[in-house]
């Protein structure tokens, strides 16, 4: 089950609402833990279990380290080794064998397995949980349905933000309802919905048509990296707020995961602005535990390097998410070893022209199926590969798609939002009239668009 969905929309959201607002306080978490459960059986039915494990072992480890005087590092290398082992085994071992095959020219055979979903994003929240308790920053949790509840919270379960265990930890016990806060959270849901099934899924269209195409053009090949660039936000940056309305309803503040990052200047700016929550997440229990900065040039530059690497590893078991990683660590590297004071001397829109040609050359390796395809697509743009200037079906696309393109720049930047603040000082019932209105017409258009059929899954599904 996925949020942008009629089955969510229409039947789940609306009754788990209902019954969570009727029954007491205390059976609030139960209703909670009880809806995600079901959330996740919906998708992922055979993979419940071991989710429940995995919950299972990080509550016990949590008591297990904090009732410890001697064995504190021992339990806390247990449950982080219980817990990368279900995500290695699950998501790399495919990869591991592929690639001993190719080196020691094997056969071994591929075992196949089907990904669990949100895997990646529930393995980090339930290692920062243990990590936290280790270092005393936060209390084992006692209660069983706690944990798990804040683990396995449909909300953010399947393709987060990351949620710390440190973020709603007072939450869990008590939590504060009001009608502007579900309100609120009404909003930013519809508009996330809206990100999510009017921009990306649509830009999606033009990149199928991309693929299937057998008249690549060098106009094509910049259609194809500007649709990925804005696929791949919209459709993240949409689950995101989808995440964090649903949250607000009921009664949790998630941490923001993406501030307008096409804006950035720098690549050291864009990675404060996107996915921030997963940028945090290595900084705080990779980078800063190998040393961060406070060490040796040399170490310093490793522990970027190794950061970015596990970044691309974390997005998928494949080398274009491997090369997308590196790339960054190296970029990062550059700026840092003075390129970014070159950048901040710069007029602000060449630096911008930057930031947005590398994320789009990065967004094309990300997006790639193989290095040969991502290789072609990238020479592509120049013309490397003997592609024409452009072709009638390029042309068609670009005027196709020109609207949603132009859309999709102005709702990348803080342009409407900004327009929106300033009429709400000047002329707030305006804005009380029209923000409800807008927001109907938004969910009314979403709701047909899917009815129509047009949907696509989740990207970060599969990380």
């Amino acid at each position: 089950m996925v949020f942008s969905s009629l089955t969510f929309l229409i039947y789940f959201l609306p009754i788990v609402l209902g019954i969570y607002y009727i029954v007491p306080k205390k059976a609030k978490n139960l209703v909670l833990f009880l809806s995600s459960m079901l959330f996740y059986f919906y998708g992922e039915p055979k993979y419940i279990i071991l989710m429940l494990v995995s919950i299972t072992s990080t509550y016990i480890h949590g008591l297990l380290i904090e009732r410890s005087i001697n064995h504190k590092k021992a339990y806390l290398v247990s449950a982080i080794c219980i817990s990368l082992a279900f995500l290695i085994f699950f998501k790399y071992t495919d990869f591991i064998i592929q690639n001993v095959n190719d080196i020691l020219h094997l056969n071994i055979n591929l075992l196949r397995l089907a990904l669990p979903i949100g895997i990646s994003f529930y393995t980090f929240q339930m290692l920062s949980y243990i990590i936290d308790v280790y270092k005393g920053k936060v209390k084992a949790q006692r209660s069983y349905l706690k944990l798990a509840t804040y683990v396995s919270l449909f909300p953010q379960l399947i393709a987060g933000p990351i949620v710390r265990y440190t973020d709603i930890e007072k939450e869990l016990d008590e939590r504060k309802h009001s009608f502007s806060n579900f309100s609120n959270g009404v909003r930013r849901f519809v508009i996330g919905l809206s990100k999510k099934i009017l921009i990306a899924n649509v830009v999606a269209d033009c990149i199928n048509t991309f693929n299937a195409s057998g008249e690549k053009s060098v106009l094509f090949y910049w259609i194809y990296a500007i649709s990925v660039t804005i696929q791949i936000y919209f459709d993240f940056s949409g689950y995101s707020d989808m995440a964090i309305g649903l949250g607000k309803m009921l009664g949790f503040n998630f941490p923001e995961n993406f501030n307008y990052p096409y804006i950035s200047k720098s690549v050291t700016e864009f990675w404060r602005r996107w996915h921030m929550t997963l940028s945090t997440w290595f900084r705080d229990y990779v980078y800063i535990p190998l040393g961060g900065n406070r060490v040796g040039k040399l170490k310093w530059l490793r522990n970027i390097l190794i950061v970015w690497l596990l970044t691309g590893l974390w997005h998928g078991a494949a080398w274009n998410f491997i090369i997308w990683g590196l790339l960054y660590g190296i970029l990062l590297v550059i700026e840092k070893l003075g390129f970014l004071k070159v950048l901040e001397k710069i007029p602000s829109f060449l630096s911008r022209i930057y930031l947005l040609l590398v994320v789009m050359i990065g967004f094309v390796i990300f997006s790639g199926n193989s290095v040969t395809e991502i290789f072609d697509n990238i020479i592509g743009l120049v013309g490397l590969n003997g592609a024409p200037l452009y072709s009638a079906e390029s042309i068609y696309s670009l005027l196709n798609y020109a609207l949603i393109f132009v859309l999709a720049f102005i709702f990348s930047t803080p342009i409407i939002k900004n327009i929106v603040l300033k009429v709400k000082e000047k002329l707030p019932k305006l804005v009380d009239i029209l923000e409800p209105i807008t927001l109907c017409v938004l969910l009314v258009v979403c709701i047909s668009y899917l009815v129509d059929g047009s949907f696509n899954p989740f990207l970060y599904f599969r990380f």
